[in-house]
């Protein structure tokens, strides 16, 4: 089996390349180039993960993906923001480019499969169905930004990690396969941008400019100022600036108006939710059915009903309220371990 391993130059991604060479497979390694060669303190991928294919005495290929990451990801990312919204870049970049652009150049190079370093179990029914489920290690669990992929995509990758039990395990096989990132640090969360500063990122790359307005309790009254509405996002409570008689919560940002909307705690739960482009690993048999769904990564599944509407959209109702139903997150919806598919949070509905 000739086998790609998407390498990033972490630890992760180098100890699957490492077990699968272990287990007797064609392995090479095929690393994304995001960021244009002069950038710094953010490009170190196709250095380290070089090395790691050196040690192995694996073949290295690097596809340049830098001007499609720049418009679609990059892009996509600016404009949420200039439109109130939080976006989330990791769904896209897997949805665009690691499962789209990469997954091809992985098979224009030979691969039989393309590996990946995520901490995700798939399992295939004797009919050839693709299950995409949780990691063993729930707390590496990243199933919540893999639920665009299609049974297609599916049938062509593999996730060596989904069953180890732990960090520590991958930490350990990183020694004993004296891989030369054994000790590196575990990557940031997004990666285009440093020290997880988006704001900086927005307002020094000149993308989004300060513009100052004011901050309005929902019930009418002026309370502060904000120095941008890319600066905040909803359910947000510290950083505010503003006195009150108890914490105040941003409750929605009007763009139109410049004017950021803050409530008490109560006024940030929602019932339900709006989502759009939304997609299917696995259809489910009924217009209207039960599930878990999260609404950002490191919420915690809850029950729900979900309506199907037409045009790929869906009407979520909790069977609880959640608090903080932000737009242009992923909406990720379960049952049990397996993923079912998600969309992108529109609206918070009562």
């Amino acid at each position: 089996m000739k086998i790609a391993v998407a390498m990033s130059g972490g630890v992760d991604s180098s100890v699957t390349a490492a077990l699968l060479k272990q287990q007797g497979h064609e392995v090479f390694g095929i690393t994304m180039r995001l960021f244009a060669p002069h950038s710094s303190g953010i490009g170190s991928a196709v250095h380290d993960a070089t090395a790691v294919a050196g040690h192995l005495g694996i073949p290295h290929h690097v596809a340049d993906f830098s001007e499609d990451f720049s418009r679609l990801i990059i892009g996509d990312f600016i404009e949420e923001y200039r439109v109130g919204h939080t976006p989330n870049p990791c769904v896209r970049c897997n949805r665009s480019i690691k499962f789209g652009l990469l997954l091809d150049s992985a098979r224009e190079f030979g691969a039989d499969l393309l590996a990946t370093g995520h901490y995700v179990r798939k399992t295939v029914d004797p009919d050839g169905t693709c299950h995409l489920k949780t990691a063993e290690y729930s707390k590496k669990d990243q199933s919540y930004f893999l639920y665009t992929l299609t049974q297609q995509q599916l049938q062509k990758v593999i996730f060596p990690l989904g069953t180890i039990e732990s960090k520590d395990e991958v930490r350990r096989l990183a020694h004993e396969f004296a891989l030369p990132v054994a000790e590196k640090n575990e990557s940031q969360e997004v990666c285009f941008i440093a020290n997880d500063d988006y704001v900086a990122f927005l307002e020094g790359s000149g993308a989004l400019v300060r513009s100052d307005g004011d901050i309005i309790h929902l019930n009418g009254q002026v309370v502060g100022r904000h120095h941008g509405t890319h600066r905040y996002t909803i359910g947000q409570r510290k950083g505010l600036g503003v006195a009150w008689s108890e914490p105040l919560y941003v409750a929605a940002i009007d763009i139109v108006r410049n004017v950021i909307i803050v409530g008490e705690q109560h006024s940030v739960y929602a019932g339900g939710l709006q989502a759009e482009t939304v997609s299917w690993i696995v259809a489910p048999g009924a217009d209207t059915f039960a599930a878990t769904c999260k609404i950002r990564y490191r919420h915690q599944p809850v029950a729900c009903q979900v309506k199907r509407l037409s045009g790929d959209r869906c009407d979520v109702t909790f069977e609880q309220p959640q608090k903080a139903v932000t737009p242009g997150q992923a909406l990720v919806f379960y049952r049990e371990d397996e993923v079912l598919g998600g969309g992108r949070i529109v609206k918070a509905q009562e």
